[in-house]
């Protein structure tokens, strides 16, 4: 039996559970079932001679997609009083509450890093606001890349510890 065959039947045996798991994330098993069949589509035409698990590999390309789909910002599900369910036209803009909660979130982090030494501020916001990459925040600091991850992660160390009480 080929690499391939082997890899289709483990598919097949698991699909049932690949759509549950990947509707625990989506709710909506149309949806979950059209997230499993892009993850063989997906998988179907690679070397899988490196993988060392499978299922396990199928699981995480189900879960990435199904995280993936939930970020594009799904169709919204609204049922009404006869208890009948259909899709919404995508909302493009948070709600009212949803804009005060991330601002008062965001000027929290802002505060904790305000805290910290300027140049962990400066690669911390290059990092998470602007998304410039690590080569680029380094070559601004004029550091290593590696010390340029450090100072992101001693940002987000920070900004943890501000918020959720962590003392190690």
């Amino acid at each position: 039996m080929a690499p391939s065959d082997s890899f289709l039947n483990v598919y097949i045996e698991n699909r049932s559970d690949l759509v549950k798991y990947a509707n625990r994330f989506i709710r909506d098993p149309a949806k979950a079932e059209d997230v499993v069949q892009e993850a063989w589509l997906r998988v179907s035409g690679r070397k899988h001679s490196e993988v060392a698990n499978t299922l396990s590999y199928l699981y995480s390309v189900v879960r990435n997609l199904a995280l993936d789909w939930i970020r594009k910002g799904h169709r919204e599900v609204i049922e009404d009083p006869t208890g009948s369910t259909w899709k919404a036209h995508p909302v493009d803009a948070p709600s009212a509450e949803d804009v005060v909660y991330h601002r008062d979130e965001f000027r929290s982090v802002m505060e904790a890093i305000a805290e910290l030494p300027e140049r962990t501020q400066i690669a911390f916001k290059m990092s998470q606001i602007e998304g410039k990459p690590l080569h680029e925040i380094a070559a601004v600091l004029n550091i290593s890349v590696g010390r340029a991850h450090q100072l992101v992660q001693d940002g987000f160390m920070h900004a943890s510890r501000r918020f959720f009480g962590d003392d190690d």
